[in-house]
């Protein structure tokens, strides 16, 4: 039996069921993470705004912020999406149990390849080894040292974006717009979460355009913020069902 609560074009259609009882403290907690995760996206954009980083620099250019300005060069080198990231297994988990119900075998390919995604971008992302990299430079005594430190910090970068990466990003894209499909056809979170989950991860993937791919794909996070918030208030309301 599905218990309609209607909110403007955000009608949502949640199962009230003994069912979901057991799985309460699960909404709670990706209600939570997607919040968290909402609010790390304009941290980073003031971050990046304040102290740039340098996306064609070296590993000196890199060593130099980070000594400088530590919490901000690991903002730049996407320390916070490690953590949003880890904030999306419990989010996916909720989405599944809430959206298994129409379409199970969708959504368990969806949370499939967002976990595989996330364990591939966590493995990828250099930002702690670059920071204990700075430091070991920044104390190095003889040039063989400093050499050894540069040659290492060269190598993290050259491997940051690489094929690991673009594997993270491809699957977490194809999972977020498989997500957004469900959402609009089980009207689980009403259309407007589903067509923020399509739109902030297919514009997302306008990283791969020619020369301007960056500028479009910085354009997703102004829909995967809405979507955020949306998630959070929608598994919210399924608390207090």
């Amino acid at each position: 039996m599905h218990t309609p609560i209607a909110h403007d074009d955000l009608t949502v259609n949640l199962a009230a069921t003994p069912a979901d009882r057991p799985w309460t403290m699960l909404y709670r907690v990706g209600a939570a993470a997607a919040l968290f995760s909402a609010l790390f996206i304009p941290i980073q954009i003031v971050v990046f705004l304040l102290w740039p980083p340098p996306l064609h620099g070296t590993a000196v250019d890199w060593f130099t912020l980070l000594h400088n300005h530590r919490l901000a060069g690991l903002v730049d080198l996407d320390l916070l999406l490690v953590a949003d990231n880890v904030l999306l297994i419990p989010i996916l988990l909720a989405l599944y149990v809430v959206l298994r119900r129409s379409y199970e075998s969708a959504m368990g390919i969806a949370v499939a390849l967002g976990f595989v995604g996330i364990v591939m971008y966590l493995a990828s992302n250099p930002a702690i080894q670059m920071a204990t990299l700075s430091d070991r430079y920044a104390a190095a005594t003889t040039d063989a040292q400093r050499s050894a430190a540069l040659a290492a910090g060269d190598a993290l970068l050259a491997t940051w974006q690489g094929t690991a990466f673009h594997a993270a990003y491809l699957l977490g894209s194809v999972a977020g717009i498989l997500i957004g499909l469900v959402m609009l056809r089980a009207s689980s979170f009403g259309t407007v979460t589903g067509s923020m989950a399509i739109l902030g991860n297919g514009v997302g993937l306008g990283l791969y355009v020619p020369v301007v791919g960056v500028y479009i794909a910085v354009l997703s996070v102004v829909f995967l913020e809405v979507w955020y918030l949306l998630v959070a208030r929608g598994l919210r309301r399924l608390v207090r069902i």
